[in-house]
């Protein structure tokens, strides 16, 4: 006879889990509703409205900007853990009981297993990122004028989806929207943004991964928790930031997280970096502080928030570069296709703010602002829909013409975005700032050639060093 006391004991952890945040959440929302709703204002010819109950995610957006960031960081946090603490748990319970072992094949047992297991490595599939030598012969077999266009393919799908999206996010976040009666008002749930990008980027790889027929790979799915975590709270700030600091302010800090990059990939990866790195680094720093200092924005101009946007875009940039190193690990450890990495961090993702949004009631009042401001779904739609093809044109154009090509051309699109920025949202920039940003772009662009110089010398003093059977190295300056 089966034992199913394992299994309920699994899904007692879950729904305990549950409750105690909707325990939790109801205490929050208690203690932040202790003055007024906010009642709408009469309209002549019409009834006065009654009072609604405000949800916890609307309760959130009354208080002050300067700290309410801060009150729903830690709200958002605590929805995460809706997910966390029953993983690490049963995760703990498995172990010590041997459940994946001992329990008879069942549905639960099934994703027990495929969570914190993974598959075997028989049947693993081939790299979708062109790394196979397959696809490396298939792509010398094309002639100039098949690269030409490829090329000109991958630059306008970058090009198109993310000067899109950029122009979108700065819209969301700092513009007002017209609803009934002529009011306007912002949109300031940035969790829900960042929901509807990634749920509609797990869709679109979960079916092209489908259609593929690739289903197993070894990494167990716990594993991409951590990249996901680290990628919603990245974006997250950087929404959060634009509250603050202008956009184009936004873009050159994204060109300089190549400094928390290194810093993470020494503590993670124990990476070593050359001169010229460290250079570079140091050159983006410099044009960062002449563009913050030359930089104006009338209506950001107060010390408060400008320190709040910076502290945003650091945390940004810190969680940013966790998950890329992160990533890296996962690539050499299990070997999985780029689109099943971008399947399964969108799929935690997915799952962490879609649970902190039901906790806060985040669905409830993004859902009302959008019936109210018709406009706001269009923008959004087109946000999720320029992220999730911009992704797939991020692994498409590494997988074609490698990462040298795709960092020229989005190195490219950032200064195009801070253009467009500054013509529609009219932003001031003085020469200082001016300074600032070309000293920027010649430290990207030089990054990438010395790069490139490094590894043309080392591949010629290994061929060399083959021919003459000699071992030794010499230095390399570049």
């Amino acid at each position: 006879m089966r034992n199913y006391v394992p299994d309920i004991i699994i899904l007692f952890i879950v729904i305990v889990t549950v409750t105690i945040v909707r325990l939790v959440s109801h205490i929050l929302h208690e203690t932040l509703n202790d003055g007024p709703n906010l009642v709408v204002p009469p309209v002549e010819g019409k009834a006065i409205p009654e009072p609604e109950e405000l949800s916890l995610s609307q309760l959130i957006d009354q208080k002050s900007k300067e700290y309410s960031w801060l009150l729903r960081l830690m709200v958002n946090i605590f929805g995460y853990l809706c997910i966390f603490v029953p993983g690490v748990l049963i995760y703990k319970y498995a172990k010590r009981t041997k459940y994946m072992e001992r329990s008879e094949r069942s549905h639960l047992s099934s994703l027990v297993k495929f969570c914190f297991s993974g598959s075997s490595s028989d049947g693993l599939d081939r790299p979708l990122d062109g790394t196979s030598g397959a696809g490396k012969g298939a792509n010398a077999k094309r002639t100039t004028a098949q690269k030409c266009f490829l090329l000109s393919y991958c630059l306008v799908g970058l090009m198109g989806s993310y000067l899109t999206w950029g122009v979108l996010q700065e819209k969301i976040m700092t513009q007002e929207y017209e609803g009934p009666e002529k009011r306007k008002s912002h949109f300031k749930d940035s969790q829900f943004l960042v929901f509807s990008n990634r749920v509609l980027g797990f869709m679109i790889t979960a079916v092209y991964l489908v259609a593929k027929r690739q289903f197993r790979h070894r990494a167990p799915l716990y594993k991409y928790s951590f990249a996901s975590f680290s990628n919603i709270m990245s974006a997250w700030f950087q929404y959060e930031a634009l509250k603050f600091v202008n956009f184009p302010t936004q873009v050159l800090a994204k060109s300089s997280k190549i400094i928390p990059v290194m810093i993470m990939g020494k503590i993670i990866s124990r990476n070593k970096y050359e001169f010229y790195e460290y250079l570079t680094a140091v050159m983006i720093s410099v044009g960062m502080i002449f563009f913050l200092t030359g930089s104006t924005d009338e209506s950001k101009s107060t010390a408060m928030t400008t320190l709040t946007g910076v502290l945003l875009l650091t945390f940004y940039m810190i969680f940013d570069s966790f998950t890329s190193n992160w990533q890296d690990e996962l690539f050499k450890s299990y070997s999985m296709s780029s689109i099943q990495m971008m399947c399964g961090v969108n799929l935690f993702s997915t799952l962490f703010t879609g649970a902190s949004l039901a906790m806060q009631g985040g669905f409830y009042s993004s859902l009302v602002f959008a019936v109210d401001h018709p406009k706001f779904v269009i923008d959004c739609v087109i946000l999720s829909i320029s992220s999730a093809i911009g992704q797939l044109f991020i692994y498409y154009t590494i997988a074609t013409f490698g990462a040298v090509v795709f960092t020229i051309i989005m190195t490219l699109r950032q200064a195009i975005a801070i253009l467009l920025s500054c013509l529609i949202y009219q932003h001031r920039i003085t020469f200082l700032g001016v300074i600032g940003v070309l000293i920027i772009f010649l430290a990207i662009f030089l990054r990438v050639y010395c790069n490139q110089r490094l590894k043309a010398i080392k591949q010629r003093h290994h061929q060399s060093a083959q021919g003459t059977g000699s071992g030794s190295k010499p230095r390399i300056n570049v």
